[in-house]
């Protein structure tokens, strides 16, 4: 079966300026989103992608936007399975705010039970992009043959949650893993199980320094900002 490069979409205005973007329109690529954008092609030259999918958010669309400048015999296919999580009300809100909200505690500790108000549930949530990958999988192999490499652009919980999927862990799990903007996941799918080959690959260990700040121990909900 194929191998998928899941790429987290760059840096947006929503991850520095500490805003739970969800689905709400208009939330593009800072300036350092777009250098990791423009860096995409560049890191990812050797390999032979034979279909591009995307969340029809814009901050995904904009991160492929070089990609796509740079392969033309490609098109992205948009796939709203692997768009980011439903966060309803929690949509647009600072996650400052969030952390007093008596379900931050189990978004971070007891996922699979944590339903967003006017939004989805996690499990939904993973389940949607799981049948995704499942469904591209088979389409991919299909067309393309067994060794074929394919990319999805997507968010970080949705390939936090896919992560999961692959190595067999249990939702609850999910927040030990974490993807910063732009960077490079790869499974590779076989027939009776996944291989994780890659997990959160930005080629930049900045983020590992010490900061004046120290991260909270709490996962950050949505993915977070990366490095400084």
């Amino acid at each position: 079966m194929p191998t998928l490069i899941l790429v987290r979409h760059g840096r947006s205005t929503a991850n520095t300026s500490g805003v739970l973007a969800g689905w709400t329109p208009g939330v593009a690529l800072d300036e350092r989103g777009a250098a990791q954008a423009a860096a995409l092609p560049g890191r990812l030259a050797g390999l032979p992608i034979s279909e591009i999918v995307t969340s029809p958010l814009q901050r995904c669309q904009e991160t492929l936007r070089p990609l796509l400048d740079a392969r033309p015999g490609l098109t992205a296919h948009t796939d709203e399975r692997i768009g980011e999580a439903h966060y309803g009300d929690w949509s647009g809100r600072k996650l400052a705010e969030l952390r007093d909200e008596p379900l931050m505690e189990v978004v971070q500790a007891h996922p699979s039970a944590a339903a967003f108000p006017g939004g989805e549930s996690m499990r939904a949530m993973q389940t949607r992009a799981a049948e995704a990958v499942r469904e591209w999988n088979a389409r991919v192999e299909r067309d393309h043959g067994s060794d074929a490499v394919y990319l999805m652009c997507s968010h970080g919980d949705i390939i936090k949650s896919l992560v999961a999927d692959a190595l067999g862990l249990h939702l609850d799990l999910f927040q030990r893993i974490s993807v910063e903007p732009c960077s490079i996941t790869a499974i590779r799918y076989t027939r009776l199980r996944p291989f994780l080959v890659r997990l959160g690959d930005t080629g930049d260990f900045a983020s590992l320094a010490p900061r004046e700040e120290p991260p909270g121990e709490d996962a950050a909900v949505g993915g977070g900002a990366g490095a400084p």
